[in-house]
């Protein structure tokens, strides 16, 4: 790929990404198969002014075989420098980069039960530092071409030239082709506008059906609103969480869910594929799964503690957006979630509460905002989908038809 265009890229990342304060330190997370532009990204955060950038480098063929050859509790133990890391992070605040490079078939072949077990052991001891790091820093997740990710998609083409077609829809779907700081301005301010207009209206309720099979509503929260494009932390820090991101979204009221969700495109989860699959909720729970592949992973997944089974996230894509409009299946989520509307288990949004600094964290959750060490996006954007919703008077008004903004 071409180094001038791999520049705006990283810049924005940095720019629009995260939106690093001068003298901030800067935390990327990266695979080993981008180390150059790895590299390009550290370089532009200190262009912007980061104090220190550290870079921690993560592999799935090494995590698998943690996976593989650790015992169980050996996986579920945390060490003493590992919690000190943790309690630097939620007083330091550094502002984190993600570059997500993963093979969606990656860790296919492992104990997901074991995997499960370990990670439900180990999550009380990393919660109060993740809570006590909500909405109070930048962070910015941002895909790249992985080799094993890139012949996922182009199996018929030689390695380099696949990861190369990888990163040209890539960049596409990251609107940075051109002028990759204007395309952003101008489409969060599009975003900001549509919440606006959704915000309008005070939802109590969002009803779907679709000719797949979906049939489902979904209670809202009294003092939820809708959010997307960028956000504002609560030190008032402009960034941008995903890029891309077509969405606009909230967090429903937990408990208060009924239906039947059938996804429309496959969900890798934690480097498994989950194909063909439906949620059934009673009561606002997942009550009933089903997969044609992935049955166990998507099993585990709901179990994995008492709010994985409950909505986290209802959010709203057009189904001719940019990056279905290309046509292809990344395997990705963070991809994938921007193609079509989708839905997320596990825990919700702090800042989908109007005001929501004014509030204790267990006052947002007994507003409604569910709590879960998952947060896991799954598609149900189709082309025929209906999405109503329902104003605090009863009446219906007209989303989403034929899997499109009606306004």
């Amino acid at each position: 790929m071409d180094r001038k265009r791999l520049e705006v890229y990283a810049d924005l990342l940095v720019k629009r990404g995260i939106n690093p304060d001068k003298g901030q330190e800067v935390i990327v997370v990266a695979g080993l198969d981008e180390i150059d532009f790895t590299r390009l990204v550290v370089e532009k955060c200190y262009d912007n002014g980061a104090a220190k950038v550290t870079v921690e480098w993560k592999d799935m063929p090494l995590a698998r075989l943690d996976q593989l050859r650790q015992s169980e509790e050996t996986l579920s133990h945390i060490e003493e420098w590992e919690i000190a890391k943790l309690k630097w992070r939620s007083e330091k605040l550094p502002a984190f980069i993600w570059l997500d490079s993963d093979d969606p078939d990656g860790m296919d072949d492992i104990d997901q039960g074991k995997r499960a077990r370990s990670q439900m052991a180990r999550y009380p001891k990393i919660k109060p530092y993740r809570d006590a790091m909500e909405n109070k820093f930048q962070w910015c997740i941002a895909g790249v071409p992985g080799v094993r990710w890139a012949k996922k998609l182009f199996p018929e083409l030689p390695d380099a030239e696949a990861v190369e077609k990888l990163w040209e829809a890539i960049l596409s779907a990251a609107r940075a082709n051109g002028d990759a700081i204007a395309n952003w301005d101008e489409h969060n301010k599009t975003v900001h506008r549509r919440c606006e207009q959704l915000n309008a209206y005070n939802f109590k309720e969002l009803r779907y059906r679709s000719s797949n099979g979906t049939d489902f509503r979904a209670g809202l929260i009294k003092e939820g609103i809708f959010a997307g494009g960028s956000e504002t932390d609560l030190s008032g820090r402009v960034f941008n969480p995903n890029i891309p991101s077509e969405e606009i979204f909230t967090s429903p009221m937990r408990g208060e869910a009924e239906g039947v969700l059938v996804a429309t495109k496959p969900l890798s989860w934690q480097g498994t594929l989950i194909e063909d699959f439906s949620i059934r909720f009673e009561n606002g729970k997942a009550v009933e799964v089903k997969a044609a592949k992935g049955q166990e992973a998507l099993e585990r997944m709901i179990a994995m503690d008492d709010g994985a089974a409950y909505l986290g996230e209802c959010a709203l894509i057009s189904w001719d957006s940019p990056i279905n409009r290309s046509g292809m299946i990344f395997y990705n989520t963070l991809f994938d979630e921007n193609a079509c509307c989708h839905v997320a288990l596990g825990r919700g949004f702090d800042n989908c509460i109007r005001d929501y600094a004014s509030y204790s964290q267990d006052e947002l959750r007994k507003m409604g905002i569910n709590d879960s060490m998952i947060h896991v996006d799954f598609m149900i954007g189709s082309e025929d989908l209906e999405i109503d919703g329902i104003t605090s008077e009863g009446e219906a008004v007209a989303v989403f038809r034929n899997g499109v903004w009606c306004f």
